[in-house]
């Protein structure tokens, strides 16, 4: 009768792996804040050893747990398949978050999406296409081609960081699926290696091609009404009417009303929550408060050997970032602000690639250089830029 233990065991066994295999890499209780990541990744990668080791220790004492305890036993049993059903169909991340059926684009004549709604906007070689927030905050990634070029657009919510990659490694269009998260960013696996790629930076962390990175695109976070004042031809994704009502979840989320313990704001500054503007030069970091740009309007600084012009939309929306062109003397740049922080005598143009500063007066020109940048949950941007530098 000893065998019935083995069944008992087996049970046990495969009901925690299952949820712990989930819980190291989903949003659960505490599993964010744990380095959990090398974990996380064995369980998944030696996930039917497991389960295979578990249903023979289950069919060893079946016969014995069934003699002894018919019900206990056959609840058990019920459970398991529960479990298993559960935790591999319903709460796995790439069976609560879909890609587009079909992607939809329009002009701006025909667009139906809201233009005060934010984008992510990318334009090479004579294409731009943009991407409503609201729509791959919920797919987490699109596959697209933009003039030619294959691309991988993607965004986490609960980390507020919206990033396009160059999906091409070694001369091959990889292909990548969600897998779940850590340290609240998705998380991507590949399918030729089975690798984990973070979505927050394009760096493979787990896997055969651990060290290696996504090359990163420039693109920009505005409102669809200036992407389209930059870009008038661009084309503009539209929604997929099977998932509305996923992204009707999302709709307070451009503007940070959102309640919700994962993809709320805080109202504050440097709270986990927080908003922060990231900016990235070189092999250096540097974080800004949100609430103070929206209340200068333009931040200037030196950062890193580069001199920075930081400018938000009058709706808080629409940010750029553009450094003091290198190949010619700085001067101090308070010259550019007026006494209301604004920039007022002078006109952006060109803003999506190069911003271009015209002189209303004088119709003088500079033209700066793009720079890295990004919106960000503060929690988001200090663990995965543990060096960063605060902005005063």
């Amino acid at each position: 009768m000893q065998n019935r233990y083995l069944f008992f065991t087996g049970i046990l066994l495969l009901i925690s792996f299952e949820i712990a295999r989930v819980y190291f890499i989903m949003p659960m209780p505490g599993s964010q804040k744990m380095n959990s990541l090398d974990l996380a990744f064995f369980f998944h990668t030696y996930r039917w050893v497991f389960r295979a080791a578990a249903v023979v220790l289950i069919f060893a004492g079946i016969k014995q747990a069934f003699s002894l305890n018919r019900i206990l036993s056959a609840l058990l049993t019920l459970l398991g398949i529960f479990i298993c059903w559960a935790f591999n169909f319903k709460m796995s991340a790439d069976s609560m978050f879909h890609q587009p059926e079909k992607l939809q684009y329009q002009n701006s004549i025909s667009n139906k999406v809201n233009p005060e709604r934010l984008v992510l906007g990318y334009y090479f070689n004579g294409e731009a296409k943009a991407w409503p927030i609201q729509f791959i905050a919920y797919h987490h990634q699109i596959r697209d081609t933009v003039g030619g070029k294959p691309i991988m657009v993607t965004y986490c919510s609960v980390c507020r960081t919206g990033r396009v990659f160059d999906p091409v490694i070694n001369g091959k269009s990889e292909t990548f699926r969600l897998v779940g998260m850590d340290h609240f960013n998705a998380m991507f696996e590949d399918e030729s290696t089975h690798s984990w790629w973070r979505q927050v930076n394009g760096e493979c962390v787990a896997g055969k091609r651990k060290g290696e990175r996504l090359n990163e695109l420039l693109c920009s976070q505005v409102t669809l009404r200036d992407w389209l004042s930059m870009h008038p031809d661009s084309k503009i994704m539209q929604p997929d009417p099977k998932f509305q009502h996923e992204y009707d979840d999302l709709k307070g989320y451009d503007e940070g009303s959102m309640k919700s313990s994962l993809e709320g704001t805080d109202t504050g500054s440097w709270q986990e929550k927080s908003w922060v503007l990231g900016v990235v030069v070189g092999n250096r970091s540097k974080a800004y408060d949100w609430n103070k740009l929206k209340k200068q309007r333009v931040l200037l600084d030196s950062f890193n050997g580069k001199h920075l012009i930081m400018w938000i939309s009058q709706d808080n929306r629409s940010h750029f970032v553009w450094a003091f062109p290198s190949d010619r003397p700085y001067k101090k740049t308070s010259w550019l602000v007026s006494q209301d922080n604004s920039l007022s005598g002078w006109e952006w143009l060109n803003l999506s690639t190069n911003g271009i500063l015209r002189d209303i007066a004088g119709q003088r020109q500079i033209q700066f250089e793009p720079v890295q940048h990004y919106q960000e949950f503060w929690h988001s941007w200090r663990t995965f830029h543990p060096e960063t530098e605060r902005g005063n």
